[in-house]
């Protein structure tokens, strides 16, 4: 299975290409997506939406993992990051592919073991899991990377639920 995990900013986006077919995960891409704090809004959207389709068209991933929005103290920014997840969630849905999402707490608590683990915890345990030399860099791609790995890894899971269960081989 192949995830891109998306991390939504609309300053910074970050996004990870994650491998989890064989017997242990790899890398495929990492990287960011920046915008221009200048530029209006719906520029900003379009470059993160036009970013998406081509990593959706070069890539071609059985899903797509979507950090869901943080709700913080301010408004403003919350509704901001809600517009890059629209353009985010549309590219995805006009690709044909499966699409989740999953909250930041659950993402850092699936990769670390700790909800609230800090930015340079997650990169180490990407890094850790991928069996990279460093964990990926900038930290936008670190958490893109940590987002498609909680995907795979809940999918793994809920696959072998399923099969035990069902009694399926």
């Amino acid at each position: 299975m192949k995830v891109l995990g998306i991390d939504p900013g609309t300053a910074v986006l970050g996004f990870g290409v994650v491998d989890a077919g064989g017997p242990a995960p790899r890398l495929v891409e990492c990287g960011i997506l920046a915008t221009r704090p200048r530029d209006p809004l719906p520029t900003r959207l379009r470059i993160l939406y036009d970013g998406i389709v081509t990593l959706l068209e070069r890539h071609r991933p059985d899903a797509m993992a979507v950090e869901t929005a943080f709700y913080g103290r301010n408004v403003r920014t919350t509704v901001v990051l809600s517009h890059a997840r629209g353009v985010i969630l549309l590219a995805g849905e006009q690709a044909g592919v499966e699409i989740a999402e999953y909250a930041p707490a659950l993402i850092k608590k699936t990769m670390t073991g700790r909800g609230a683990a800090l930015k340079p915890q997650v990169g180490y345990m990407v890094m850790q899991l991928l069996r990279l030399r460093t964990p990926p860099e900038p930290e936008d791609a670190a958490d893109g990377v940590a987002v498609a790995l909680t995907h795979a890894l809940i999918a793994q899971r809920r696959g072998a639920f399923f099969r035990q269960v069902t009694g399926a081989q």
